[in-house]
């Protein structure tokens, strides 16, 4: 199961980045209507934006940050080895 979630990480990395994305352009666009410059008006999207993301998008982000965390895993299991190999320690394959 850990397998599956690490393997769907770019994809749920993308559908987040998108999600926040798009959570700062839902909140800047009303406010460039109220003539808000653009510029602040992107400033207030990603501060009221961060947030609320964090909010809506709970499960997206558990997601992501189960696959980060097995990837990690996964590297520093290897970096382990190779450093076991370079000191000699590896048993030879």
């Amino acid at each position: 199961m850990s397998e599956n979630k690490a393997d769907h990480l770019p994809r749920d990395l993308t559908l987040y980045l998108l999600a926040r994305f798009a959570l700062v352009v839902v909140i800047a666009y009303p406010l460039t209507l109220l003539d808000v410059p653009l510029l602040v008006a992107l400033l207030i999207g990603l501060v009221v934006g961060l947030p609320l993301g964090l909010l809506l998008f709970r499960s997206l982000n558990t997601r992501v940050t189960a696959g980060l965390a097995k990837r990690n895993e996964k590297r520093a299991r290897a970096r382990a080895q190779l450093r076991a190999q370079l000191r000699g320690d590896g048993q030879p394959e």
